[in-house]
């Protein structure tokens, strides 16, 4: 049984812990980052902790996720960093089980965001409501914004972090048996590194490489590499770009000379 979450357990003694992430972008496999994050603590329907922060992206916010999240450069002007938040964002999600609306999205830039940082994620379960709203109703679209109108929700998303997480709370309650299981966290894949990164990776150490971008354009970098990720045949190097002072992603196939920094 896991310890976070027993089906026998009265819901009055069960912490959840709601979150929400926006991003400035999709997927954190192409270097995009959190720029906000919020999470309530909540036991028996009240709130007993929060976290609401803007958050230094270390990068532009795509024209797409500002269409939705509205979050521009100066809003985030002199926001912390993931690091410095996330002691306390894992306080509030301590022995907790983590909910939320397309739980996958927000994990994967948690997962992400906490690995740069150097931190492990929290352990336990994981409830996603948007899971729950495909099992329990047939609503023809299940966004939050939809299902927030369609089962007339006294709280409405704002595609802003706190927002987003008062509106998930709601879909709680009488849902849960719908599950059906814990969300997992993305698992890391054993991919075969050039040796210079690997040994950069092992030591948090930097690299040195000539590299062609998509245009066919030729350039030397100095970057600290982050993690690599794996995506339909071909890897990624996720890494931070001296030159561009900025998480950077890379095609290791583009990669013409690699070296590890002394």
């Amino acid at each position: 049984m896991n310890e976070f979450f027993d089906p026998e357990r009265p819901l009055s003694e069960t912490v959840f812990a709601v979150f929400d992430v926006e991003t400035t972008g999709l997927s954190p496999a192409y270097g995009h980052r959190v720029c906000e994050v919020a999470c309530l603590r909540v036991r028996a329907g009240e709130q007993v902790a929060d976290l609401e922060s803007l958050v230094d992206p270390e990068r532009p916010i795509s024209a797409g996720a500002f269409r939705v999240n509205r979050i521009t450069a100066e809003m985030l002007n002199g926001a912390p960093p993931f690091g410095d938040i996330a002691p306390r964002l894992l306080e509030v999600m301590a022995d907790a089980v983590l909910v939320a609306h397309n739980a996958p999205f927000d994990l994967g830039f948690l997962a992400a965001e906490l690995e740069i940082a150097q931190v492990p994620p929290p352990e336990g379960a994981v409830i996603d409501t948007l899971t729950l709203v495909r099992r329990a109703y047939n609503l023809g679209r299940n966004s939050l914004s939809a299902v927030s109108k369609a089962l007339s929700l006294e709280e409405e998303p704002t595609h802003r972090a706190m927002g987003d997480v008062r509106t998930t709370c709601q879909l709680l309650g009488q849902l849960l048996d719908f599950q059906g299981g814990s969300i997992p966290y993305p698992q890391p894949q054993v991919l075969p590194l050039p040796p210079a990164i690997a040994e950069a990776l092992d030591r948090q150490g930097q690299v040195r490489m000539r590299y062609v971008d998509a245009r066919g354009r030729e350039t030397e970098r100095v970057v600290r590499p982050l993690r690599v990720h794996g995506e339909q045949g071909r890897l990624y190097l996720i890494a931070h770009c001296y030159r561009a002072q900025a998480v950077r992603t890379f095609r290791l196939d583009r990669v013409l000379e690699l070296g590890v920094r002394d």
